[in-house]
């Protein structure tokens, strides 16, 4: 019962994100930076969706039985990256901040449609993968905790920041 609690209040955060996202009308908007520091919603946008991506990957791994372990060398935090096309979030050597300016940098010129469609798509792999494990292995592994923080933790903390910001342009 505990997951689909979980996966309910998930649903529930997830849609008052979205409706936050759908207040601001027009893609132009969403391209402004300034939102935090200098990045623009999509760029917000394409922070999330790869932390999503990770989380996705990461259960997908345990559903097939695959072990994940965090990068603990510079080469090894190379390889993740070229395997996966993102940071190893998961990995001790990492700060926020490089990762974080490296997807940035990485989605500058992808379209704002692309990423929007590549976010929905990890978000929903990860609605998959929680109906896929156990309540057993999703304890086994703290994945409560993890999507948890990579996903509506997420939704709220930037969705502080477009309210505020959105306050700013009025």
């Amino acid at each position: 019962m505990k997951k689909r609690r979980f996966l309910h209040h998930l649903l529930a955060e997830r849609d008052k994100f979205e409706r936050l996202l759908n207040q601001l009308g027009f893609a132009r908007q969403i391209t402004i930076s300034g939102v935090t520091g200098q990045w623009s919603v999509k760029d917000i946008i394409a922070h999330i969706m790869s932390y999503e991506q990770y989380t996705a990957d990461r259960l997908a791994e345990i559903i097939h039985g695959e072990p994940y372990t965090p990068a603990r060398t510079p080469a090894e935090l190379d390889t993740f990256l070229e395997k996966f096309g993102y940071p190893d979030f998961g990995s001790d050597l990492l700060d926020d901040d490089g990762p974080n300016a490296w997807i940035v940098e990485k989605y500058k010129n992808i379209s704002l449609d692309d990423i929007v469609a590549h976010e929905i798509q990890a978000f929903g792999a990860i609605v998959s993968g929680l109906d896929a494990l156990s309540e057993t292995q999703l304890d086994q592994h703290h994945l409560f905790e993890n999507i948890t923080s990579n996903t509506y933790e997420h939704y709220r903390e930037h969705s502080r920041d477009i309210e505020r910001w959105l306050a700013s342009l009025t």
